[in-house]
């Protein structure tokens, strides 16, 4: 029985690699996300001494971004910020985003990870649900860990970069080869999975770096109604949940009896309007019951994907991105069939399931920073923060592989998760003291207490504290 189960794996990989062989046709392209200007650092608007700034805050108007850049004011505000600390830092700045790399970090943990949600998925098989539950909070962790290594994948910091300096044959060869690896990396790293980060962060991820708290974009009706390959700002998908946004809601579906009439349903936005201001726990309950509930939709809705061949959410989505759904999902339900196979048993992808959702919510310590990096703080002087870090001690970083240096993420995103708090070792002027903590658990309480604007796109003045 056992060689049996062997030899079913065994066809189940084979099955996976080659339903995903379009792949590395499909997949020639460079992961698109903006290169690092080599060319700023030694321009001559970079001073050779280290200037010095007015304590003042700079006030950005979100018309008057909007109207010079393509970006969100939310977004320019981090860009901002970027280019204050690298005209203050700039060698340190350069290091940290030229000649730095993730590899021998991050893939050998991206491995770890994948190997250990996969055996414990198998070994859920023998086990009551409630003790499945209970493994997976703290194995949650590699699901966590899984994503951002993926993530690190998506935004170049992974791989050695171009512009490293070595004389290793074996790292020339790699970065010789780096498109096909990140895109590699991004697509089988994925998996095992319930339902996955692929298809998030391939289309949704970049995008929200540019469009985030825009109003215009970032908004469910847009989202879903999309003509474009990629998610205005897949973040929205996560934050609909927890946080209120501006503009209509999605996704919208023809009634088939009645002409020209229709409904929409949205899962986050109805959990959300059962929250009540005040009501932290209320609010947190409702928001874990919409969050979860959706993913078990996600979860059949990739059944159908594989199937069908088509993601019928989004209807008006061009071809090549249905084409590229439809590959994701049937390489990923193959192998969770195998996992279920191997455990004879639907269990194991019960633990997938809870291993990517109990990190996302509360009581789970990593669920702090998930729930709050994009804010809308308000200041005394009534000026907007759209993005927020939480620093929890050494130990909270290193639990979530850097993941709650959200700030540093978005002001610096091609440097490694697991160099980001060097940032605030080289320019502490632009974050929180070094020495300040954070309460993950009043943090909890505080979001759910009473809900944010998504980044600040409700205000018209977005601050950026420039010393």
């Amino acid at each position: 029985m056992a060689s049996n189960r062997s030899l079913f794996l065994f066809l189940i990989v084979g099955l996976v690699v080659h339903t995903s062989e379009g792949f590395f046709v499909s997949h020639t392209k460079q992961i698109r996300h903006p290169t690092i200007d080599a060319t700023f650092y030694k321009s001559n608007s970079i001073p050779s001494s280290r200037p010095s700034y007015p304590r003042a805050a700079l006030n950005l108007s979100m018309s008057t971004l909007s109207t010079q850049f393509t970006s969100s004011a939310a977004s320019q505000w981090h860009n901002q910020r970027r280019k204050s600390i690298i005209a203050k830092y700039p060698e340190e700045i350069k290091t940290l985003e030229q000649q730095t790399h993730g590899l021998f970090v991050g893939l050998p943990l991206l491995i770890f990870s994948n190997v250990c949600l996969s055996l414990l998925a198998i070994k859920s098989a023998s086990l009551s649900i409630p003790m499945i539950a209970m493994i997976a909070i703290p194995s949650s962790v590699f699901s966590l860990w899984q994503l951002q290594i993926l993530h690190d994948a998506l935004h170049s910091s992974l791989l050695p970069k171009p512009s490293l300096m070595t004389s290793s044959r074996v790292m020339r060869k790699v970065i010789k080869h780096r498109k096909a690896l990140q895109n590699f990396i991004l697509y089988f790293g994925s998996i095992p999975s319930a339902f996955g980060y692929y298809l998030y962060l391939k289309y949704g991820h970049l995008t929200h770096h540019k469009s985030l708290g825009d109003s215009d974009k970032a908004s469910l009706a847009t989202l879903f109604n999309s003509t474009q390959k990629d998610f205005e700002d897949g973040d929205i998908l996560f934050t609909a949940h927890r946080m209120k946004l501006l503009g209509p809601s999605g996704p919208t579906f023809p009634i088939p009896w009645a002409k020209d009439k229709d409904f929409t349903m949205s899962i986050s936005k109805f959990g959300f309007s059962l929250w009540k201001e005040g009501n932290a726990l209320r609010n947190a309950l409702a928001f874990i019951s919409s969050f979860m509930f959706e993913r078990i939709m996600l979860i059949m809705n990739d059944f159908v994907v594989a199937i069908a061949g088509r993601n019928f959410f989004f209807p008006n989505k061009p071809k090549e991105f249905h084409d590229e759904c439809a590959r994701y999902c049937r390489s990923a339900v193959l192998f969770r069939l195998a996992l279920c196979f191997a455990g004879r048993s639907f269990k194991p992808l019960l633990y997938l399931y809870f291993a990517e959702t109990l990190w996302s919510i509360p009581p789970h310590p990593a669920s702090a920073m998930f729930i709050t990096n994009h804010p809308s703080k308000i200041e005394a002087d009534g000026s907007c923060i759209p993005s927020s870090s939480t620093y929890a001690g050494r130990w909270y970083s290193l639990f979530t592989l850097g993941t709650n240096f959200h700030v540093e993420h978005h002001d610096f995103p091609t440097i490694p998760l697991h160099l980001l708090w060097k940032l605030r070792r080289i320019a502490p002027e632009f974050y929180k003291d070094v020495g300040d903590r954070d309460n993950i658990f009043q943090i909890m309480r505080k979001t759910f207490q009473k809900p944010d604007f998504y980044a600040c796109m409700n205000s018209n003045n977005i601050q950026s504290i420039t010393p």
